[in-house]
């Protein structure tokens, strides 16, 4: 059979994958695509009465055939011990789903961070998660890595540094964090199966606690402590002040992890490896946001994610440079720029931002699929964007020392997301009067 090059799988593609695992005819019914996920793509279905999840590539951006056949792989090696993941049906090399992907049993509950994080209804949930989590990482790296066949180191250091420059960007604080990376490297064995993006948003969560870990993409060889500074980079605390994932401790999820038959954690390479995540997060964020410059894939969350890589150099800094940080946090930020209706009348350019920001906000978003008013909630974060900058007083900061780079990183952030430092510099209002100090900041994206 020929691969399906439409950029949507099909029910009956589907039904006919299917149908060898489970031993039956199948009927596919309620296909649909979920939101979220930059790097792959996640449909929802239901079959002879039951409920499947299907992960594939996004067409334009495929991996090798055989990252899906890992990712599987690992998953089944999970569960043969004892760790809670999907039950994997079926994997594909993109016969049947246009690219390739796999079908697992869907798990109820939750993996939005923020309703995680947040929601009375995982109250209960949020005083075992830590411990949760650590127990699944000691179990996860206990496991033989010969029983997931094929699987490699991940590309080092000066790989990952090479990716960034082949961008063409810019970034002085990258720059000066991996010099650091450089010359403070550990001594340590790439020879642990590791998950690689162990976070919350690629964990099921229910009210009484973990009920799946999902999304084994990027499933390595690796150092174990990547798994762990990974779960506490900043990024992936949505907000929340507790270091492990805005859930707890360092000190709870290492007690954890080592009570349970982990590695002993040296805090020191803890912290090595808590900054090279953020740098790699960073230059994520750049690789992500090139998919849609470039016209390999045009997506407004793509493009959107390319600012974040302002909160990576801003948490670098926390982590290397403290004093720095803590001094540019406190400064008084750049002064707002009047907006100009001389040149080219009411409404301005700023204004105009803000109509159609309401519209996305206020009106569209009520009227579309959950899928379509996550979008042009993104959308809505972009405009706030362009218009913080419009407002914002351009202020020059040369030199490549800390203190000056966390004052222009601080002013970046104050652009792209001032709600990443802590302190209030609003999203403008929708407009309807003058520009003021009032409204509410940029939800996170």
């Amino acid at each position: 059979m020929t691969s399906q090059s439409a950029s949507q799988p099909t029910s009956e593609r589907l039904a006919a994958a299917l149908e060898p695992a489970l031993g039956a005819p199948v009927t596919v019914e309620s296909l649909q695509r979920l939101t979220g996920g930059a790097s792959r793509e996640t449909w929802s279905f239901s079959a002879n009465g039951e409920d499947f999840i299907l992960r594939r590539d996004p067409p334009g951006r495929e991996n090798a055939p055989h990252v899906m056949r890992l990712e599987a792989d690992a998953m089944r090696a999970c569960a043969s011990a004892g760790l809670s993941v999907p039950e994997v049906i079926f994997h594909d090399d993109g016969t049947f789903l246009g690219t390739a992907g796999l079908v697992m049993r869907r798990v109820p509950g939750e993996t939005i961070a923020r309703r995680i994080l947040r929601d009375e209804t995982f109250t209960r949930a949020r005083r075992v998660l830590v411990g949760e989590l650590g127990t699944f990482l000691a179990g996860l790296h206990a496991i033989d890595p010969s029983e997931v066949p094929g699987v490699e180191e991940e590309a080092g250091l000066e790989s990952l540094w090479a990716t960034y420059q082949g961008f063409g960007d810019s970034s002085p604080t990258f720059e000066k964090a991996y010099r650091w990376l450089v010359d403070n490297r550990p001594a340590g064995a790439a020879d642990t199966l590791v998950h690689g993006d162990f976070r919350l948003g690629n964990l099921i969560v229910g009210p009484a606690g973990l009920e799946a870990v999902i999304d084994w993409e990027r499933v390595h060889l690796g150092n174990p402590l990547e798994d762990l500074a990974w779960l506490c980079l900043k990024a992936w605390r949505f907000g929340e002040r507790p270091e492990a994932a805005g859930l707890g401790t360092v000190d709870e999820l290492v007690a954890a992890y080592e009570g349970a038959g982990g590695r002993t954690v040296d805090r020191d390479e803890l912290h090595w490896w808590l900054v090279e995540r953020t740098l790699e997060w960073g230059i994520g964020c750049i690789a992500q946001a090139w998919f849609h410059i470039s016209g390999a894939v045009r997506s407004v969350e793509l493009a959107a994610v390319g600012r974040r890589a302002a909160e990576q150099e801003w948490d670098l800094i926390e982590l290397l440079a403290p004093d720095a940080w803590g001094a540019a946090l406190a400064s008084p930020p750049p002064d707002d720029l009047p907006d100009d209706s001389s040149r080219y009348g009411r409404p301005t350019a700023r204004e105009l931002l803000s109509a159609v920001r309401g519209f996305l906000t206020d009106d569209a978003m009520a009227r579309v699929d959950p899928g379509l008013a996550y979008q042009l909630r993104v959308s809505a974060n972009v405009l706030a964007a362009v218009e913080r900058e419009l407002a914002l007083t351009p202020v020059d900061h040369p030199g490549d020392d800390w203190p000056t780079l966390a004052l222009a990183v601080r002013d970046r952030l104050l652009v792209a997301n001032p709600k990443h430092l802590g302190r209030h510099r609003p999203t403008p209002p929708i407009w309807g009067g003058s520009v003021s100090d009032s409204g509410t900041t940029q939800p996170q994206i």
